[in-house]
């Protein structure tokens, strides 16, 4: 691979505000507003509903962002369809439900608001920026219809000055339509992400309007780049360009300053100098960023800042990745956008809960499966240390499902690109770009000369970092050629054809850009205990076991042998890294099932028995130590009851009340699971407790855990995520409720209904149990506990004070949690 890819280091777009709020950015010049709150919803076509004296007063009252989806009910007729999937190598067509999730998201939504704009004057520009719309999205202001953009996923603007009526209220409206067959998953509805509304001066600087990269680091010095572009109207004066860059602390460490000519072209190009620059890392995610101010004479028109950090990577040839001189492998994960029980409407908590908990695994990089994600993603992906590949299609040409993305592949994939590019190509997380997802172009001629396009539009925009595809037609994506002329052959479960495929491409290595999709059920257990694929079982659940995957994909350990065994393999992004609405194979057939079971944590983000498998693998530096399965099993005394130990240590001495079972170590063999697995098969079943005791290389015990029987259940144990909140409406915590025994064990097969309150600074947001085949909606405040677990989610009010959360159930001591609301 050229080292051009790897001689950049990039960083954010400017910094939005997280708040409902007007952001004065820059005294009389630039304003963000973000059009959170007083929106009026109604769902099906609303004839005349554009139009400013439109009646909307028996609407719903909703805050922006919304998925109107979310909230069910739950019903397999809502997505019922006869398909065949192709990716899933099915060879007939058979009649699923619960594909995108059993949600009624089909259908037209439209969204109305006063649209004001404080002291407006002739001399400004305003823009509405959408960060997402789910999907087809037609934006009227005043009655007019001021732009479309039909990708649901895809951040876009339109400059409004036009439509604003000089004095007086305007009037905002949106109409949205999402078509049945268009998702393989639960794609959400409506505005499910954030609102802008951005007031400028005529001369200022555009959306998106700079591009800023890092050509040369030392530990001296590194050199920015910096490109701004100057959107000025009519004629224009000769401006001026002042560029602080400051460090994480604030200091100003560069400054430059620019003079563009009245008939020069519309655009500066700096380049300053940052002295000792602290690099950006997973490890070590430090942020600069550069003030912008941009000047009419003496007159201040515009400020603009940009965040980045400083980076560089490569890709080279038999050697692999390598971030900062440093080889590297990407632990990475592959997630879709929904959030669970709060549905597609992005929240940052819920996203920083989720980065939280990756971390601690060990991960650090996304795969934004299969579209692009919100910017706030991005912004947490920089500030936490994760890095990125950003996609942006799950079909070209080629249709997938009936309505989806090939409908407007031709005329807007190259703008789709764009956006998508300009958008992120400032952020140090961001490492690749990937232009599809087993795309069933791979299967023809065409499907090549489709990439290159794709691939030459990326670089064009972006010539800094690689462009990815994940492929799953191995035979085909050498035949046609597609494997070969990517920057970056991404393969889809196909670990047992890395050696085949180094081989025969050019570039000299490879990615897993989706491995494993191993699927499983948070706390079920099946015997007897084998490795199977597509196994289906009457309860519609997958044992967590871990030994079971689809007829296409592989258990983790299959994949971290070639990973390890490989040099030139890049790493890879697991499907996935948490449960998703949608896609609830093997049990898409079988209603009631309306999530995935690939996660590695389950949909409402608690950690399956294989979230300890890959932290034992990914994160060293911190003692894992996990044993499965619970040992509550009333009526199968003394049967076989294997038990599996994840830890990060090379051995292991397992002990079931107090009886030795032998002390295990990790091997090489035929069976990859015994090198990163301890497994006791033969252990018989007795009430009572199993001990692990965990030793180093030098055979010294260095930890251990233990499990016990659980008695009946007693009371319910809260256990948040955070216990303080800032009091801006949004912000989040999420509380596990736990039903245990008298000692304080998790009652493993508890399934009470739990019932929810929230008094004081707070209220009660949804729940989730993490259950798949589970029809009880997310927005009640009661819920079934799914082995002995759920998660509640509390939001913050507008206010400062304590938050109170209350888990209550029939016959159970009740759970009682404080939560501290701070000021904004």
């Amino acid at each position: 691979m050229s080292a051009s890819f790897g001689r950049r280091a990039l960083g954010g777009l400017a910094t939005f505000v997280l708040s409902s709020t007007a952001l004065l950015v820059s005294a009389q010049t630039r304003q963000e507003y973000l059009l959170t709150t007083d929106w009026k919803f109604a769902k099906g076509e609303q004839p005349d509903a554009a139009k400013p004296d439109f009646k909307d007063a028996g609407w719903q009252t909703v805050r922006v962002p919304h998925d109107w989806a979310i909230y069910g009910p739950f019903d397999g007729n809502n997505d019922l369809q006869t398909v065949k999937i192709e990716q899933n190598q099915e060879q007939k067509a058979t009649q699923k439900a619960g594909r995108t999730g059993g949600l009624p998201f089909i259908g037209t939504g439209w969204y109305r608001r006063k649209l004001a704009v404080p002291g407006f004057k002739a001399g400004q520009r305003a823009v509405l920026l959408f960060d997402g719309a789910m999907s087809d999205a037609h934006v009227f202001v005043n009655g007019k219809e001021v732009g479309s953009w039909p990708y649901g996923y895809n951040s876009f603007s339109f400059d409004i000055t036009s439509y604003l009526k000089a004095s007086g209220d305007n009037t905002l409206a949106v109409r949205l339509k999402n078509q049945s067959e268009a998702s393989r998953w639960y794609p959400g509805a409506g505005l499910y992400r954030n609102v802008h509304l951005i007031v400028t001066d005529d001369v200022h600087i555009p959306v998106w309007g700079t591009y800023l990269t890092t050509p040369d680091i030392t530990a001296q010095s590194a050199t920015v780049k910096l490109r701004t572009q100057v959107a000025a109207g009519g004629a224009r004066p000769a401006l001026r360009l002042v560029t602080e860059i400051k460090d994480a602390a604030g200091k100003v460490v560069a400054t430059s300053t620019s003079n563009l000519a009245a008939a020069g072209t519309p655009e500066f190009d700096q380049t300053l100098q940052v002295p000792q620059p602290k690099l950006w890392s997973p490890e070590t995610p430090v942020l600069y960023t550069a003030s912008s101010k941009l000047y009419a004479g003496q007159t201040l028109k515009d400020t603009y800042t940009t965040r980045f950090g400083i980076r560089s990577f490569k890709f080279e040839p038999g050697k692999g990745f390598s971030l900062n001189g440093q080889p590297r492998k990407f632990k990475g994960v592959c997630n879709h956008h929904d959030l669970g029980p709060l549905g597609a409407a992005i929240n940052v908590a819920a996203l920083r809960r989720q980065l939280t908990l990756l971390k601690d695994m060990g991960c650090d990089a996304i795969r934004t499966s299969h579209n692009m994600p919100a910017p706030e993603l991005v912004q947490l992906c920089d500030e936490m240390g994760f890095m990125m590949m950003v996609e942006a299609f799950d079909e070209w040409k080629a249709p997938k499902v009936k309505n989806g993305y090939s409908q407007y592949f031709d005329e807007w994939s190259e703008r789709d690109l764009v956006n998508m590019v300009h958008r992120d190509r400032n952020n140090p997380s961001v490492i690749m770009w990937s232009i599809g997802n087993e795309v069933p172009d791979q299967s023809n001629a065409n499907g090549p000369i489709i990439a290159k396009r794709l691939q030459d539009i990326v670089h064009r925009e972006d010539p800094t970092r690689p462009v990815a595809a994940g492929m799953d037609r191995y035979g085909d994506d050498f035949k046609y050629g597609m494997a070969n002329m990517l920057d970056i052959p991404g393969f889809n479960y196909k670990p047992y054809q890395y050696p085949d495929a180094l081989s025969k491409l050019p570039q000299g290595f490879l990615l897993g850009s989706e491995t494993a999709s191993t699927i499983s059920s948070r706390g079920v257990y099946k015997f007897p205990v084998v490795r199977a694929k597509q196994k289906q079982y009457d309860d519609n659940q997958c044992s967590s076991y871990d030994l079971e995957a689809c007829v296409w994909s592989q258990t983790p350990d299959e994949e971290f042998v070639k990973q390890d065994d490989i040099p030139n393999v890049l790493g890879e992004f697991v499907w996935t890294g948490f449960d998703y609405l949608g896609e609830p194979t093997p049990y898409d057939e079988k209603w009631p099932s309306h999530s995935s079971m690939f996660g590695i944590l389950d949909l409402a983000g608690m950690p399956k028995d294989r979230f300890y498998l890959y932290r034992a693998r990914w994160n060293p530096t911190a003692p894992t130590l996990h044993l499965l399965p619970h040992w509550t099993w009333p009526g199968r005394e003394g049967q076989t009851t294997p038990v599996f130990c994840y830890t990060n240590q090379p051995s292991a001495e397992l002990f079931v009340n107090g009886v030795s079972q032998g002390r295990q170590t990790k091997t090489k063999s035929d069976q990859p699971q015994t090198r990163y697995r301890l497994m006791w098969n033969d252990v018989k079943y007795a009430p009572g407790s199993i001990k692990v005791v965990a030793y180093d290389a030098q055979g010294k015990a260095v930890g251990e855990e233990t499990l016990h029987t659980a008695g009946k259940p007693h009371h319910i144990k809260l256990v948040a995520d955070r216990t303080k909140l800032s009091a801006d409406g949004q912000d989040q915590a999420y509380v596990t409720a736990r039903v245990e025994d008298a000692q304080g064990n998790l009652c493993p097969d508890a399934a009470d209904q739990l019932q929810v309150s929230v008094s004081g600074a707070g209220s009660f947001r949804a729940m989730g149990n993490g259950d798949p085949t589970s029809l009880e909606l997310f927005h009640k405040p009661q819920m079934h506990a799914f082995h002995g677990q759920l998660v509640a989610i509390v939001q913050a009010a507008n206010k400062a004070g304590d938050a109170v959360l209350k888990v209550t159930a029939p016959g159970l001591q009740a759970g009682t949690l404080q939560l501290k609301v701070g000021a904004k």
